[in-house]
């Protein structure tokens, strides 16, 4: 059966990224838009305005066109979003890149994408140098800040060249090119229109309204496109104050809800693991927090319990969708009276969803029965650039993207996932979840942190393995403990059957286990 979206549809929104979102920041005036959390920087609604109009100017007097693509390589800082949107102003399509990206792999992107322009910062131009090196065809390398023998973004502010204005077709041109792996291992680009982005944000409002007053902690990366929806569009859109953080570090981020007055926080998991069991969480004044959304990777049930009653706090949210969604799909709402346990939220609206079957995806999965996610909706991205093969795969000939993830929705419409596809362990012809496991071993005293993969044994049999972070301070916690307490804690095939200790559980800046690296190590 198809769900559809208990929701009034939205109206498209077919407009320039740009304008969707900062068209009504000049009326804003002195209103706060970002300020840098770690330093004293602030700018105002009206500061944005004009100064991404007028970077916006700089870039076309140095060459930047409609149709050329500009890799944006940065941590976040106040002046991520004011280059974003003044690369899209001037017809450029922005492909965002991970700041920590070797040479190569910056390279790698930059070939797939055919970027002509990066914008970086100064700290990280000698990796964005040797990426346009390895690349060929960058015309320039400009940086936020300063450095020598590069144009520079505060400087485009005092550019007196005229404002471009492209013709933009919103519903068929770029606005942004992230790279999503997908559900396959490769990183693609994920082609999003000026309409897919800015009709997500309108589709979005209903569950999570935000306006002036609001104070919202951007924490996770800008170039991530969760981070891209929640933190940075979404907020400016709608008139809050964003307050930056170039990155995750405990205590400055307790200190900036702190000193910062924050009411929202939108967190991946190991953020809520940190808030429901850290003790530096008491040593802060966190009382101005008015609610938690969780997303990027399933949350459990449990630790967002653990988390909303240590800081007294309603229900963590949890949000639902990927990448090639714009991205997303489901949302606990803030106004929902106590939402069951573990839900990533109800459809958006404009939104329709199937539950395909595990054993013949070609059609429904039985009511409350497990199955892979379909979605479709305005929010569905173009297409991977240059992979019309894998964009046949992801997006059928009827228009639903296929996620790859296992879900199944209850009698009132709530969507639980339960994991995906490719990550479920076959033992014995019986399917196994690892984040179900994962939940459970962090419910330990002795683990900080978890994941788990599939390897096989002498037999040929998958079975579930898993990596364990002691907690510190905790130095007798055997493997033999660990499957002992897990054992007992579930139905037999679903047992750890081989254990290994590492100092780290590897993670990518959203949030999500990077299985592949631990496959990789096996």
């Amino acid at each position: 059966m198809v769900f559809h979206s208990e929701y009034a549809d939205v109206q498209p929104v077919s407009l320039p990224i740009h304008e969707a979102v900062l068209g009504r920041a000049a009326g804003r005036g002195d209103t706060p838009a970002l300020i840098d959390g770690a330093g004293h920087l602030t700018l105002t609604y009206a500061q944005v305005d004009t100064f991404h109009r007028r970077i916006a100017a700089g870039l076309a007097e140095a060459g930047v066109r409609k149709g050329d693509v500009l890799a944006l390589h940065s941590p976040n800082t106040v002046l991520f979003p004011v280059a974003f949107y003044a690369a899209t102003r001037a017809g450029a399509s922005v492909t965002t890149v991970h700041p920590l990206a070797t040479p190569e792999e910056f390279a790698k992107q930059l070939r797939d994408s055919s970027a002509r322009w990066i914008v970086t910062v100064s700290p990280l131009l000698e990796t964005a140098r040797r990426a346009a090196e390895l690349t060929g065809g960058i015309e320039e390398i400009l940086v936020c800040d300063t450095a020598e023998g590069h144009l520079s973004l505060q400087g485009m502010l005092a550019s007196t060249a005229p404002e471009p204005f492209v013709d933009i077709d919103p519903d068929e041109d770029i606005a942004a090119l992230p790279y999503s792996s997908g559900t396959t291992g490769v990183p693609k680009g994920v082609m999003l229109t000026h309409t897919s982005i800015a009709t997500n944000l309108a589709q979005l409002e209903p569950f999570i309204p935000m306006g002036p007053g609001d104070r919202i902690l951007a924490v996770l990366p800008f170039f991530h496109i969760y981070g891209l929806t929640a933190l940075m569009n979404a907020p400016l859109r709608q008139g809050a104050t964003v307050v930056v953080l170039p990155r995750f570090d405990l205590d400055v981020f307790l200190a900036a809800i702190e000193k910062h007055r924050i009411n929202g926080l939108y967190v991946a998991p190991p953020i809520v693991l940190a808030l429901a069991k850290h003790p530096a969480v008491a040593e802060h004044d966190l009382s101005s927090l008015e609610y938690i959304v969780s997303a990027a990777a399933p949350l459990d049930a449990s630790l967002a319990e653990a988390c909303s009653a240590r800081l007294k706090l309603p229900p963590v949210r949890q949000a639902y969708g990927m990448t090639e969604l714009s991205p997303g799909t489901h949302v606990v709402p803030l106004d929902a009276v106590s939402p069951p346990p573990g839900a990533v939220g109800k459809l958006l609206p404009s939104t329709e969803m199937r539950i395909l079957s595990l054993d013949d995806p070609g059609r429904d999965a039985e009511p409350g029965v497990e199955g892979e996610v379909a979605i479709r909706g305005p929010q569905v991205m173009k297409g991977y650039l240059g992979r019309p093969d894998a964009t046949a795969a992801m997006i059928d000939a009827d228009g639903w993207v296929h996620t790859g993830d296992i879900g199944r929705v209850d009698e009132n419409g709530w969507l639980f996932v339960v994991d995906r596809v490719k990550e479920l362990i076959k033992y014995k012809g019986f399917q196994v979840a690892p984040a179900e496991l994962e939940a459970l071993l962090l419910t330990h005293d002795g683990v900080a942190d978890a994941a788990v993969i599939g390897v096989y044994d002498e037999d040929g049999n998958e079975v579930p393995k898993a990596y364990v972070v002691r907690h510190p301070g905790t130095t007798d916690l055997s493997a033999d403990d660990v499957m002992a307490f897990v054992a007992e804690r579930v139905a037999p095939y679903k047992k750890i059957r081989r254990v290994e200790f590492i100092d780290a559980v590897p993670k990518a800046a959203s949030g999500k286990i990077l299985r592949r690296e631990l496959r990789e190590r096996e």
